[in-house]
């Protein structure tokens, strides 16, 4: 299981109640407040991303009721946003086999393929 940044009270929360109710292949749980107008150090926005075999079979509105079962008492209190992402093994391993590519270089200027050094 993967947390980004030191997980707090309600990280370590929602790792250890996905972690009881479903077996996991990945999980990453990014913690996005910093991204919001809240005070530093909040725990209020998050996005997980859940691989799990449970899911086989599953909509994706199924798949994030599920989800939102399992935190549901997280989500009444302290999380007020929460992005899912949620695969089956072979659809996380069909859409991630690889590492994406990264973006092509804008030259060391940040301008577009008109700029000096932008090999473009």
């Amino acid at each position: 299981m993967s947390v980004t940044t030191p997980p707090g009270p309600v990280a370590r929360s929602i790792e250890d109640l996905i972690a009881q109710a479903l077996e996991c292949e990945h999980f990453e749980l990014i913690n996005e407040s910093g991204n919001h107008a809240v005070p530093a150090g909040s725990e209020s926005h998050f996005k997980l991303i859940v691989v799990s075999e449970a899911f086989a079979g599953e909509r994706l509105l199924a798949r994030h009721r599920k989800i939102n079962a399992i935190l549901r008492e997280l989500l009444a209190g302290p999380i007020h946003a929460l992005a899912l992402h949620t695969y089956t093994p072979d659809e996380w391993r069909a859409r991630f086999a690889d590492a994406p590519l990264s973006p092509p270089c804008l030259g060391g200027s940040g301008g577009g393929k008109d700029a000096p050094n932008s090999g473009g």
